[in-house]
């Protein structure tokens, strides 16, 4: 039986490879997990399609495949696996083989790497070796520059972005919002909130909300661009959510977001979250996204233009909350909330002034809809 790599998701033309679970001459149950991959979207294991014995391995850790590529062939018999020429201890386990991924180890690099009980390479003899790397020199100023590998997500990532910021001719639009009323319904309901939907209250809900109920009233926002020369608009407010993980970034999906309530998009966005930063999204989790939101105000920035996700046409910034005095009604000063959004879209598909009214569209749901 051969095994290849499947269709992973819309728009996923190939992966790379993370670790391999087993080695030549292993067998294997069906289903179970025999290698993990990773996309710009989501890391993924891929099950064994029968049970039997692992006869060959045809791709390398960290090796780019495209979809449908021959990945390992599996037989019902030890008898036809092929020799393995390497001793036991050569072989790494898991937790050793995405520790040297994640840092950028080649397995070259890593059969070199000293090892404290001799045999198997261990994750202590790794970060030994890490650490021993990291010392400072003595003479700092001839010591060589580090060189650090892309992990697999981290080039998949880069490899989308270039495509879309030279595919697509970027624009970008920002807006000042004032969401004190927000801020404060959030402070006021909180405690309550949590206790009766399981799920903390933030701005990222409110926003998610307000890009929803803008989208109603400009839908062309919410499409793709096919063909060159096809705009599809889509029926649904499919809101890709940046979440941020060890290896990069990832961005589930939360589906129908125009037909869910706040406290719906409370627990989307808190689930999602957390399947995302332990690992366990799954392909539904991140497809059919239709338009972005990314949240760099969480690090402190206070406005950004971040790049279109290839094929959506838009995506939507979010500032840092800041307390400023500002001019309110009757030229009074009072202290507000403030908050800079940014709109970046294709602008093959919108004009400025479509951009314009959306940002303003979804200025006026973030500074008056604070209801529950």
């Amino acid at each position: 039986m051969e095994v290849r790599l499947p269709k992973l998701g819309e728009s996923i033309l190939s992966a790379t490879v993370v670790r391999w679970f087993k080695k030549v001459g292993d067998s294997i149950r069906l289903d179970e997990p025999l290698l993990e991959v990773s996309t710009d979207k989501v890391t993924s294991e891929i099950p064994s399609p029968v049970a039997g014995v692992l006869q060959k391995i045809l791709v390398d850790v960290s090796q780019e495949v495209p979809v449908g590529a021959l990945l390992a062939v599996i037989g019902s018999s030890a008898d036809t696996v092929t020799p393995a020429p390497k001793a036991e201890e050569d072989f790494f386990t898991p937790a050793v083989l995405r520790l040297l991924s994640e840092k950028g180890i080649s397995l070259s690099q890593a059969g070199q790497i000293p090892r404290e009980r001799g045999g198997r390479l261990t994750k202590q003899d790794v970060e030994a070796y890490l650490a021993a790397r990291e010392q400072p020199t003595h003479n700092a100023s001839h010591a060589h520059p580090e060189r650090v590998k892309m992990t697999a997500m981290r080039k998949a990532i880069a490899d989308n972005m270039v495509r879309s910021f030279y595919e697509a001719p970027h624009a970008s639009l920002i807006s000042e919002v004032d969401v004190t009323n927000a801020v404060n319904r959030i402070k006021q309901e909180k405690q309550h909130f949590l206790e009766q939907h399981g799920a903390k209250l933030t701005i990222s809900s409110f926003i998610a909300r307000a890009i929803a109920r803008a989208l109603q009233s400009y839908p062309l926002i919410n499409s793709s661009l096919t063909d060159g020369d096809t705009i599809i608009v889509k029926r649904s407010v499919n809101l890709g959510i940046a979440v941020s993980v060890d290896q990069g970034v990832v961005v589930p999906v939360i589906h129908g977001c125009q037909a869910l309530s706040l406290a719906e998009i409370a627990r989307k966005l808190a689930e999602l979250a957390e399947k995302a930063r332990s690992n366990r999204l799954t392909h539904q989790d991140v497809q059919e996204g239709s338009i972005t939101m990314t949240n760099f105000g969480m690090a402190g920035a206070l406005v950004g233009t971040p790049i279109i996700r290839y094929p959506e046409v838009a995506i939507v910034g979010i500032g840092a909350i800041v307390k400023r005095v500002v001019v309110v009604e009757d030229e009074q000063m009072a202290i507000r909330s403030m908050m800079m959004v940014s709109l970046t879209f294709d602008h093959r598909v919108l004009d400025g002034l479509y951009g314009c009214g959306f940002l303003g569209e979804l200025k006026r749901h973030l500074e008056e809809d604070s209801d529950l």
